[in-house]
Order: structure tokens, then sequence, then C-alpha cells
């Protein structure tokens, strides 16, 4: 496999392209037998009312459900959804939480590369941005498809399908098809010329067992600063086939997306060009002036502004489950899964000129996956006791590279930076990364007494990566990660009707990646991974927890205190001495503690409306000191890096059979960006209010829906994202690239029709 240079929408793979091609020949002869009269008819609803704040669970677990999340703006990413649970930080750039460049995610002190995230049991990796085992849940399924989003901020649950997830768990699944044949449209507009088209077909239960939907969406919209636009259409498509006491289920997901970023910020250029400034993008001139350093309007240097930034990103992912009751006491679960990515990183660099052209070249950080994978779970009941044990294997490979493209003229550009770009002037360099993974767990669920529940278990984590050197330095070795007994217990007790305590314990590991950028062995020359390979241990946690839920008739809330260890922090320093020769490559840096406390609740004071209130209160401390070549880095003491010690939600809904709105607030603390807290930015308070109408059956229409949404109602000035270039260990002078400023006041109205 070769990294791909083409405009043209990647091939996926034999397999997957079989799979779409058995869902589409489910649907058409499906169609052939349509009847709205089968047995699926009777079938439950697909989102049963649960509890927010997890009621029964052993660990600190809540959840939205698809009446919730069909409450934000059309395109919203299932991750801003999250933001208002206790201990949440979530930041992007952009309104909807779906730049990725600007999205993050934090909890209980760990990044979003440090938790776990799953889309109907499937890995997505570890989503960052420079992905290389997975993709954004952006990509991989519409807003309008989620049918609920669930978190754990502690330690996930022992079957998920992570190597990442040191702290929190997202899991995310998809709705089901409608019951009822039936077709949905969204329409939506809004500021800074947004707009989105959204189409769902359900077929209704068929008289084959079958039901499915099919749907497609575009949306595009400007930049709200800066020249430039962010695009993406998708297709999803969800088939469940009844075989007898079995369900099968396929799934399939294209997206095509393409983003101009916006210029990481640094206070100083704040200061002198405003919040506003941007990259030089739609003015060629200015920079290709700036390129030859003739720098006008407050500009200083080359890193003020580039030509122009993009993102692009085009995936494939598709599954096929099986659920098998093999009695009325053991159930089998079994599922098969595929992802095809290609990605480009572009930016317009004044510091490799094009030779004979432009002042400035297009530099490319390059991306494919190819992974698949199986996912397998059994369970079965015996007296008070429910057993459980599954296996995860997944194989990824994993191709990355640098390229520069050019500018032939200085007159005029000639490259779209929405297109995947083709004909390098030269490939600095490319590796090729092979990951195999197997995953095992062993679970007891033990009703105790009619008050107590236990659960006891364990996984067994083992990655083994190999990487390849294809063109430039050599990058070559193995390197793997085994831990064979990382356990979980947890209890709860149910003290009575509306009261119960819970508790857990467990520990985790992030596997060591195999990729060329990043927090990765192989980051470094090959001096340096050589240096390394027999001493860096992966990253562990240890985590502890203990709540109390309530919940009666008009009141339910959760108050959880927590203590976690993070053991053999890796970060790239320097290694030995400058005088004989250092490098740098990653290193173990010790250790940090959290510790917190998370409170939220949720009170039904009428029929018509709530309030919800969420606070949290986390610590996370670094505990050593580390040496980066002769130098002492005293970060002992400091607090963790993006990592608010208060954050504070609370939501007001109304909701009639035809009315509803919602007023959202979320504070969050001042942030470090910086190791040696030498570098913060502010407190802030953003404000949210939508509002809609429900017109109900209009005849032909079974529903029509308008909705109103202002983000950042009071226009807040803010900073969103910290560490969107890394993170140093001091920025004094304020000139770290790093932030990225918080979106102004947008507006959105959205029509949603049901026929």
């Amino acid at each position: 496999m070769k990294i791909r240079n083409s405009a043209s929408c990647p091939t996926p793979r034999f397999i997957t392209q079989h799979l779409a091609s058995r869902l589409s020949v489910a649907i058409v002869a499906a169609m052939g037998g349509f009847s709205t009269t089968s047995v699926l008819a009777q079938t439950e609803p697909e989102i049963q009312e649960i509890s927010v704040f997890g009621q029964g669970e052993t660990r600190q677990v809540q959840s939205l459900v698809a009446a919730q999340l069909e409450q934000f703006p059309a395109g919203t990413s299932p991750l801003k959804s999250i933001e208002k649970l206790p201990g949440v930080n979530f930041q992007s750039a952009d309104p909807y939480g779906a730049y990725e460049w600007s999205t993050r995610i934090v909890v209980r002190g760990f990044n979003q590369n440090q938790m776990g995230f799953t889309l109907d049991g499937v890995p997505l990796g570890d989503m960052s941005y420079a992905n290389h085992n997975g993709l954004h849940i952006s990509r991989a399924v519409m807003s309008e498809n989620m049918g609920r989003v669930s978190l754990s901020q502690g330690a996930g649950a022992l079957r998920t399908a992570s190597t990442s997830n040191l702290g929190g768990t997202l899991e995310f699944s998809t709705a089901r098809p409608d019951d009822e044949f039936g077709i949905t449209t969204n329409a939506s507009v809004g500021s800074d010329a947004a707009q989105r088209l959204f189409l769902r077909v359900d077929s209704g239960a068929l008289s084959s067992g079958t039901r499915f939907f099919f749907s497609a969406a575009t949306q595009e919209t400007d930049k709200w600063k800066g020249g430039g636009s962010q695009e993406q259409d998708y297709i999803n498509l969800k088939v469940e086939q009844e075989i007898g006491a079995a369900t099968l289920t396929g799934y399939y997901s294209d997206s095509d997306r393409a983003e101009n970023d916006y210029q990481d910020m640094s206070k100083d250029m704040i200061r002198r060009l405003g919040r506003d400034w941007d990259n030089y993008y739609p003015d060629w001139n200015r920079a290709v002036a700036a390129a030859n350093g003739n720098f006008t309007g407050g500009v200083t240097s080359l890193d003020d502004a580039y030509w122009n930034a993009a993102g692009l990103r085009k995936d494939d992912l598709s599954y096929l489950t099986l659920d098998l009751p093999v009695s009325d006491s053991v159930n089998w679960n079994a599922t098969a899964y595929f992802h095809d990515n290609e990605g480009q990183g572009l930016w317009g660099t004044p510091y490799v000129p094009t030779p004979g052209g432009a002042p400035l070249t297009v530099r490319s950080t390059e991306y494919v996956i190819d992974r698949s994978g199986f996912i397998s779970d059994l369970s079965f009941e015996m007296d008070a006791h429910t057993f459980s044990v599954g296996i995860w294997m997944e194989d990824n490979d994993f191709e990355q590279a640098r390229r520069f493209y050019g500018e032939p003229s200085a007159a005029a550009p000639t490259r779209d930076f929405l297109k995947f770009q083709s004909n390098p002037l030269l490939t600095q360099w490319e590796y090729a990364f092979n990951t195999e993974t197997t995953q095992l767990y062993v679970k007891d669920i033990w009703q105790a007494t009619d008050e107590l529940r236990l659960e006891f278990g364990f996984k067994s984590v083992q990655v083994d990566v190999k990487a390849d050197t294809i063109v430039g330095d050599n990058k070559t070795g193995k390197i793997d990660t085994d831990e064979g007994f990382l356990p979980q217990i947890g209890f709860v007790y149910d003290l009575n009707e509306t009261n119960e305590l819970f508790g857990a314990a467990s520990k985790n590991v992030r596997a060591l990646i195999g990729s060329a950028t990043g927090t990765s062995p192989f980051s470094a020359s090959q001096a340096g991974f050589d240096a390394i390979k027999d001493t860096i241990d992966p990253e562990t946690a240890t985590t502890l927890e203990l709540g109390w839920r309530f919940r009666t008739d008009t009141l339910e809330g959760v108050v959880s205190a927590y203590h976690v260890t993070f053991d053999d922090r890796l970060l790239a320093i320097q290694q030995g001495s400058a005088i004989i020769g250092a490098f740098n490559a990653l290193a173990n840096v010790g250790s940090v503690t959290s510790k917190g406390i998370e409170t939220g609740v949720n009170w039904t004071f009428s029929d018509s409306m709530t309030w919800y209130n969420s606070a949290s209160y986390n610590l996370s401390q670094i505990e050593d000191d580390y040496m980066s070549g002769t130098t002492r880095v005293n970060t002992s003491g400091k607090t963790v890096v993006d990592s608010p010690e208060w954050m504070f939600n609370s939501e007001v809904s109304y909701e009639t059979e035809q009315l509803f709105a919602k007023l959202h607030f979320k504070f969050t603390g001042d942030r470090e960006y910086t190791f040696l807290n030498e570098g913060n930015v502010d407190a802030f308070g953003v404000l949210n209010l939508s509002a809609g109408y429900h017109f109900g059956d209009l005849g032909m229409l079974k529903e029509l829906t308008a909705q109103v949404d202002i983000a950042n109602v009071l226009d807040e000035d803010y900073i969103s994202t910290v560490g969107s270039g890394g993170f140093g260990n001091s920025d004094v002078a304020g000139t770290a690239q790093t932030l990225l400023p918080g979106a102004p006041r947008q507006m959105f109205l959205s029509l949603k029709a049901s026929f």
C-alpha cells in the first residue's frame, strides 16, 4: 500500500466494497417485498428512557439520547453535546464543535488522545488530528443519525475496544431504522453563509424481516474570520435483518471533509493584530510579499500568517454485527469492521520556495489508514452471576509522509487547498507502520444481595508496532505494549428506592503508537528510537472513584469524588548532553495526580420545564521534575495544561407539544498552556440559546419543525482552544502560536420536515 496523491475519492478495499454491495442488495431485495406489517412493527422504541446520570452503574456514567441531541444546531458534533456533563472541558474554534484542528476534550486531566472512543462498539482510535488508528466522530456518523452518547469520566467498560483510554471513554451509538416508512429532511442556514441539507429515507419494517435507513447530507460554511470555507459531504446507510431470534446489522459511512484552517494565534499576535487576524488567503500578492520579507499592517514575522492552510479527510467506515441469543441465559455478539482513510494537512510555507516559481510551497503531511478488525463477546447467566468474556483484534496499516508541492509562478496561485494535492516537488520522508492489537477481557457481575451488586474483571492488552522506512532518514524497528492484567472492580449499593452508592477502581494503559509525529517512539531519529526502545514504558493510570446517585419523580442527581494516579507520562525531550551529540526522543517524565469532585442535578419542576446544573472541581498536578539534556525542568507541583480547576453548567429547558426552548450557560475556569505554568488564558462564560416550534401534522407532512439557534449570545471574547500548536515549557513573552479564539455570536435557522 502506498500513499495516494489524487484528487479523486479513495477506493475502499474489496471487502469494504463487498459489504456495501451486500447492504445494497439487501435493500433492493427488501423493497421488492415492501410491507409495514411485519413482526418488526412491534419492536420496542429504539431509545428507552434512561437516567442521565447512569442509574445502576458502578462507574461515573452519563448519557444523552436522541431527543436531547436533536436540540443542537444541525451538523453539531456529538462531542459538543456532552460539554454540559460534569467534568467535561470541551473546546472548539467553531460554533458546531466540528472543526477538527481545534476540537479538544479534556476530562479529569486527560486529553482526548488519552481517552477511548467507539461507535456501536467499533473503535474510532484516539481521535487525534493526525490520526493513525481511527477517525473523528464527526466523520463517522451524521449528527441526525446519532441515537445516544454515553460518557464514562473515569474507567470505561472492560469491553471497550480502545488502547488509549487512560481516562474517560465516549461510546457513541447510531439510531436504529424506524419501524414505519418515512422521509425526513432538514435544511439549515446561518451566519457566515452556513448552509446544510440533510435527507433520510426509512424503509419501515418490511415483510422480509428487514428495515433500513439511507441518508445523505452536504454542508458548507465560510470561516467566521479570514478567507476560506469548511465543507463536508457524507452518506450513512444502516440495515437491520432479523434472522430468527438473531439480528444482523450492517452499517456504512462515507465522508469527504475539507476545511480551511484558522491561523494559530499567540498572545502577542492578538495584541498586535487583533483576535480576527487570520492567514492571507485570498490575498495572494500580500502572501508573496510577506514570503519575500516585505511585511505590512503590523505583521513582523513570516509566522504571523501563511498563504493558506487546510485539512482534508476522506473516510469509508463499515461494519457487520451479529447479535445472537443462544439461549435464555447465553448471548453471543460478533462484529467485523473495516476502515479506509486518506488525509492531507496543508499549509503554504514561506520557508521552502518553489524553484523558479513563487517564494513559497504547499507543505503537506499525508495519511493513509487501512485497518480491519473483529470484536466478539459472549455472556451467560448462572444463578446470581452474569459472566462475560470477549476479544478484540485489529490489524492497522498506516502510512505517513511529508511532501512539498510547488507554485510555478509568483503571479497567481494554481493550487486549491480544498482539493487533494498531486505531483509533489519533494517527498521529505515517508514511513509505513503496522499495528497489531489483541485485547481480551473477563468480567463477572454478581448480584450478591437484593441491594448489592458487585462487578469485577480484568483485561489483557497486547499491541505490536512495526515501522519501515520508504523515503528519508531511517526509522525502522519494532516496539510492543504488553499488559497482561489490567483489573477493574466496582459496586452499586441500593440504599432505598431512590438512593444508591457506587464505586470503582481500575487500571488502564495507553499503548505505544506507530507514527512519525506526536507522542510516538518513532517520532525521534533512528538513534533516538534505538536508545529508548528497550526502556520506554507506556503510560498507565489507576482510577478510584466513589459516588452517590439519587432519583425521584422530579429530581435526579449525582455526586462523585475521584483520585487518579497517572504514571510514566510521555514527553519528547532532549536526551543526554549537547556536547556529546544530544538528540530528542520520547521519555517517561514521571507522574501526575488528579483529584476532584463532580456533581450534577436535573430538576423537572413542571410538566414542561427542567433545570439542569453541573459543577466540577479538578486539580491535576505534575508530581516530578524531569531532565532535558543536562537542564532540570521544574514541573513538580505545576498544573496540567488545558485542565481548568472549576467548571459550571446551567441549562433551563422548556417544552410543550408545540413550543420548545433551551438556554445554556457554561463557565470554564482559567487554563494553563505551558508545562511551567508561565502562560495561561482567562476564565470565560458562554451563553447559548435555542427555540423552536412543532407545527404538527400538516396533512402530507407528518411533522414540520422550525428552530432558531444563537451561539455565544453575549458575544463573549475568549480563547477556546489551547495547544493547537503544541505545548511548551514557558511563554513569558507571549509568542507561542498555540491559541485559537472562540467564535463570536452566530445565528442559525433550520426547518425539519417528515413525510
